[in-house]
């Protein structure tokens, strides 16, 4: 009777021709065929739900389609479903209800904290990275000796396309000029005489090289090995500093992630008195960083649509009003978080960013120097 019907909706002609054909079996084979899986393939316990009551893997078979295999990693590594949704809207609007929820034991209804850091940080800073590629940070002109600098790096096989573009586009510069020797026994040049021997030798300020060491020798072992490495990642004359920037910019997520667990120590300082623990201060501070990110990119979408749409005071206005909502937000997010009255919280606001910005600076002076020092 089931066959009747199949062959009544699907049509008599077209089952005969698939089922009757040689070497097109595979045609019938039905993607619904896939049975259920009765007890867990890793322990053999009897299942009872989509999970094992023993060892809790999932009842999932993964011999199955190439779409619901992909659907299965994009949700668990993304989550695209109701969670991803309500978490994001619940992060942009009420970032300090969210965290409150998740300490409050409603996890299930969310996505993890670090999962969500980790793919707000990938996205904010490829974003980053397109726009450094914008910013010209290479030098005009070339000298013979940053010429045979940029030749000896584009012999290195390890060096990636990208890197290899900018190094011959800059190669086809021409050379500056060599400045004139002065006489032997002539008299030395007055104060403005070597301003003006500075401005020819780098030029207009237009025109004038993003960075240039200076012909005097360093005084001590750490300015000449800083010296040193900066003319080896930058170049004689900045020739290679859109590299160092790249580069540079490249270490940046594993410094902000490695500065979250700082951020969450000012906080365990501040709040010492509340007795909460390290890990409550961290997922808050997840979580505001993930809604920096977030709202950081927000904005400057909507400062480049309003700037194409209605430039002038009115959008300078919007825009202003958007950063001010974005800071009021992490303060309102402290306030409510940590239950404190007004006062206290704007001084251990105004104290806490002040601190953790003296975090940032330090690490990324570490960054900095780690990227010079790194091979």
């Amino acid at each position: 009777m089931a066959d009747e019907v199949s062959k009544i909706i699907l049509g008599d002609t077209a089952i005969s021709a698939i089922e009757g054909t040689p070497g097109r079996r595979w045609f019938g084979r039905k993607k619904d065929q896939v049975k259920p899986l009765t007890h867990c393939e890793n322990c053999g316990a009897e299942l009872q739900g989509h999970w094992c009551a023993h060892c809790g893997q999932p009842a999932i078979d993964y011999r199955r389609t190439f779409r619901h295999v992909i659907t299965d990693l994009l949700d668990e590594f993304l989550n695209w479903d109701s969670k991803f949704f309500a978490t994001i809207a619940l992060l942009i609007f009420k970032p300090w209800r969210l965290t409150n929820e998740f300490l409050a034991g409603k996890r299930v209804r969310y996505v993890n904290p670090l999962r969500l850091y980790l793919l707000a940080s990938i996205i904010f800073f490829l974003a980053v990275n397109y726009g450094e590629k914008r910013i010209p940070f290479d030098a005009i002109k070339l000298g013979p000796k940053d010429r045979a600098e940029l030749e000896a790096d584009l012999k290195k096989e390890d060096l990636p396309p990208a890197a290899r573009e900018k190094l011959q586009a800059l190669l086809q510069e021409s050379s500056p000029s060599p400045a004139p020797s002065p006489l032997p026994g002539a008299p030395s040049p007055s104060p403005s005489a070597q301003m003006d021997q500075q401005k020819k030798k780098y030029g207009k300020i237009g025109e004038r090289p993003f960075v240039a060491f200076d012909d005097a020798k360093s005084t001590t072992p750490f300015e000449r090995w800083i010296e040193a490495r900066a003319k080896e990642k930058m170049g004689e004359h900045g020739t290679k500093m859109g590299l160092f920037i790249a580069t540079l910019f490249s270490n940046l997520p594993y410094m902000m992630l490695c500065c979250i667990p700082l951020f969450a120590f000012v906080l365990k300082v501040l709040y010492v008195r509340h007795h909460i623990f390290y890990i409550d201060h961290l997922i808050y501070a997840l979580h505001i960083h993930t809604f920096l990110y977030v709202g950081v990119m927000s904005i400057v979408l909507a400062t480049i649509g309003l700037n194409g749409l209605a430039s002038g005071p009115i959008a300078g206005w919007m825009i202003a009003f958007l950063w001010i909502a974005f800071v009021t937000q992490i303060f309102i997010s402290i306030r409510y978080v940590y239950r404190q009255g007004w006062f206290l919280s704007i001084f251990k606001f105004l104290f806490g960013g002040f601190v953790y910005l003296i975090v940032l600076v330090l690490a990324l002076a570490a960054t900095f120097f780690a990227t010079l020092a790194l091979p």
